[in-house]
């Protein structure tokens, strides 16, 4: 039996017909960029104070998201809001700052009105616009084209593929000014200590490790029955085994334990080093908990001996790094 071909709905046809509308007309931004973006990324490197961007409306809320995307990849920003900005928020742009201008229309009375001003200041002037012959492209000193043929508004009205262009041409001119500053990802983890990017790059096994009543340590001599006493004291999976010198000579687990006491029944009367794990999984102090975790992960471990000198000076449990968040 033949089974009928499935109807497509009408929302998943113009969802589809969107995508394709708005993919299209970002595809082609890339080919209009060449000098007047080489010129806008020196402006913005070249920019002793900060990039304050501006935009009303629809292109507005593209602005803020800009704004946040330089702020964040190493160029300080701001948002203006233009009708605010003729009301005295004005005073936030000073020399040497750079302003980002967002407008389609390139002819919003709003940011129209506060170009004469910033002029006054000696503010150089980005603008995003669809129309290279408006006044905003006409007033200022750099204009990427932002043009696309049509909304994806099925009356060519709502901002939707020209608000999708201004977002991908901003996201090009950030990103294109983060690699031209070297911004690397210690620099972009610096600016977001509280996400899991910055936690990855930043948080180190010293951060996180166990340390004092938290760490069991026993001698290689030690008995079997004294290690588990230590694992149980110090609400942990394992211990680290120490020789003469006080340096990490094993690990023992509790598991080790479980499964030597199967061999021999007698187990709990014989010396630690009998079971203990000879030149463990171990990490230095300055090294990032991240890579101890992809490390206990791949070795199916629990613990790690944070090590300096020879010497333990913590230990790392897997669970805590997980729920620091380093994941």
């Amino acid at each position: 039996m033949v089974s009928k071909p499935t109807k497509t709905s009408p929302a998943v046809v113009e969802a589809r017909r969107v995508l394709n509308l708005e993919a299209r007309a970002v595809a082609q931004l890339a080919k209009r960029v060449g000098k007047e973006f080489d010129s806008a990324v020196k402006l913005i490197l070249s920019c002793e104070g900060r990039a304050v961007v501006t935009g009303i409306g629809k292109a507005g809320a593209v602005a803020r998201k800009l704004a946040s995307t330089l702020a964040s990849t190493g160029t300080p920003a701001l948002f203006l809001h233009p009708a605010e900005g003729v009301h005295g928020d004005l005073g936030m742009v000073v020399q040497g700052d750079v302003l980002v201008t967002l407008s389609y229309s390139g002819e919003s009375d709003e940011i129209i009105a506060i170009l004469p001003a910033v002029k006054r200041i000696g503010v150089s002037v980005i603008a995003l616009t669809g129309r290279p012959d408006s006044h905003l492209a006409q007033r200022a000193d750099v204009v990427l084209d932002v043009a696309v043929r049509r909304e994806a508004c099925p009356h060519n009205l709502a901002p939707t593929t020209s608000t999708t262009a201004m977002l991908a041409m901003g996201d090009a001119l950030a990103l294109a000014v983060m690699r031209a500053r070297k911004f690397s990802p210690a620099d972009f983890a610096r600016l977001h200590p509280a996400g899991a990017l910055g936690r990855r790059l930043l948080l180190t096994a010293r951060d996180l490790m166990r340390t004092g009543e938290m760490v069991a340590e026993v001698r290689e001599d030690s008995l079997m029955r004294d290690v588990l006493f230590a694992i149980t004291a110090a609400h942990a999976g394992a211990a680290c085994v120490l020789n003469r010198r006080g340096q990490l000579a094993g690990i023992v687990t509790d598991g080790d334990i479980r499964r030597y006491l199967l061999t021999c029944e007698e187990g709990l009367s014989h010396s630690s080093k009998r079971a203990m794990t000879r030149n463990p999984k171990i990490i230095a102090p300055e090294r990032l908990a991240v890579e101890a975790m992809r490390v206990m992960q791949d070795y199916q471990i629990g613990e790690m001996p944070v090590v300096e000198g020879g010497r333990p000076i913590g230990v790392l449990n897997l669970k805590d790094l997980l729920r620091a968040g380093i994941v």
